[in-house]
């Protein structure tokens, strides 16, 4: 699956802080029903065989609603369970070694905070970048935030 604009619209990334009283499939479902254009499995603490097991189910989902699905940071899970692409961090694999196991196929994104990162990462194959985070937030608090101009910067370099 090739990464196009209309499917980076209207991202959703999951969280398990947000669940409440529904499960994480029902909210991302939720998400699907509301528009969502793509959507990332971000797991941070779940165990192996689990994330695995969560993926293959989320997969089916997002395929069920014809939206690319994408596996955060764990590379062998986002091949195994057939993953539309795979989304890594700076403290990742690179994107050139992600590109090498995933092939052509399997969308690539990679999280930038300057212009030297993105310019890196669009070297190395990224189909898509994120950049930010452009507001703190208490679900991924160690993001910090980037300032309008480093964001302007990136868009204007890339």
């Amino acid at each position: 699956m090739k990464c196009e604009k209309e499917t980076m619209l209207l991202y959703a990334v999951t969280d398990r802080m947000w669940t409440g009283k529904q499960t994480l499939m029902e909210q991302v479902e939720d998400a699907l029903k509301g528009g969502a254009t793509c959507v990332q499995l971000r797991e941070k603490e779940l165990d192996e065989e689990s994330f695995l097991k969560e993926a293959i189910e989320m997969k089916a989902l997002c395929a069920k609603y014809g939206v690319p699905f994408i596996v955060n940071d764990n590379v062998e899970i986002a091949i195994k369970c057939k993953a539309d692409g795979i989304h890594v961090g700076q403290s990742d694999m690179e994107a050139g070694n992600v590109r090498a196991l995933v092939g052509e196929d399997m969308i690539i994104g990679v999280s930038t905070k300057n212009v030297e990162q993105a310019l890196a990462a669009q070297k190395a194959g990224a189909d898509y970048l994120g950049v930010g985070a452009a507001f703190t937030t208490s679900s991924k608090p160690e993001a910090g935030h980037i300032d309008a101009a480093t964001i302007r910067a990136i868009c204007e370099t890339v």
